[in-house]
């Protein structure tokens, strides 16, 4: 590992942050998204405190995590194995059944994020049309349930950011600073998407979408079956620019 003053002279090491803070935000980008979709279904007065608890605690966790690289890294090794294994694709299973505690953890977050995203598209149309208050004091979510989900789905996003992390750099003081950057990137745009997303109720649906594909991806990938996050990112930047248009055609129809 090299020091900290031969690290700000190498312009490799510059590189190497500047390429890790981009694929951290865009990590991050799911959780953001839950964090603003669970933060909105509070009292107005407690929103912007539980977004500030939840970005806060995924800092924390994260650097946590940093700080037992060792530790992080055995999670990979299979803990558990069913003994089943799909057709062969290309010379390799389709699917596997032994699972780490990586893989275990990522499909206990898997699992519950389908669920959490499908109860709120159904407390979503259920509460279509009425009041922000009405709607709020009917989802039964106090503030401590809500923190506590965005710190279950803060553990399943820091542990896949972080060894993502320890993917593409072996060098502490790089990821780091990484994840600082990022994580106070998501803190400064925590409250503007998720006034947006309040905003704009077509938006909260697809995000949600998104959030059961993000999902059914981190089964897949405790199954060994891993879908370039490329392909995620670009169906939902595709989705975002047709709503995005769909947002613009609305608005000049009103004018109208």
């Amino acid at each position: 590992m090299q020091s900290i003053l031969s690290l700000l002279a190498d312009p490799g090491a510059w590189a190497a942050l500047a390429t890790l803070v981009v694929m951290e935000v865009v990590l991050g980008v799911d959780n953001l998204v839950f964090v603003s979709i669970l933060s909105n279904r509070l009292p107005p007065d407690q929103q912007t405190r539980a977004r500030r608890i939840g970005i806060g605690l995924a800092l924390i966790l994260r650097l946590a995590l940093l700080a037992t690289i060792s530790w992080l890294v055995g999670l990979t090794r299979p803990v558990i194995d069913l003994g089943l294994h799909g057709p062969l694709v290309d010379g390799h299973p389709a699917f596997e059944t032994a699972f780490s505690l990586r893989d275990l953890i990522l499909l206990g977050g898997g699992l519950f994020l389908i669920w959490k995203a499908t109860k709120e598209i159904h407390h979503t149309m259920s509460t279509d049309g009425e009041g922000h208050g009405e709607a709020s004091a009917k989802s039964g979510l106090s503030f401590g349930s809500a923190i506590a989900q965005i710190i279950a789905l803060d553990i399943v996003f820091s542990i896949d950011s972080i060894l993502t992390a320890v993917g593409m750099t072996s060098e502490l003081p790089i990821m780091v600073v990484a994840v600082v950057i990022a994580v106070g990137l998501m803190m400064v745009a925590a409250d503007p998407l998720a006034r947006f997303i309040s905003k704009n109720p077509t938006v909260v649906m697809l995000a949600l979408g998104f959030l059961l594909m993000i999902g059914a991806v981190l089964i897949a990938d405790a199954f060994g079956v891993h879908i370039p996050k490329g392909y995620i990112y670009a169906a939902m930047a595709f989705s975002g620019g047709v709503e995005a248009l769909n947002m613009a055609a609305r608005k000049r129809k009103t004018k109208r």
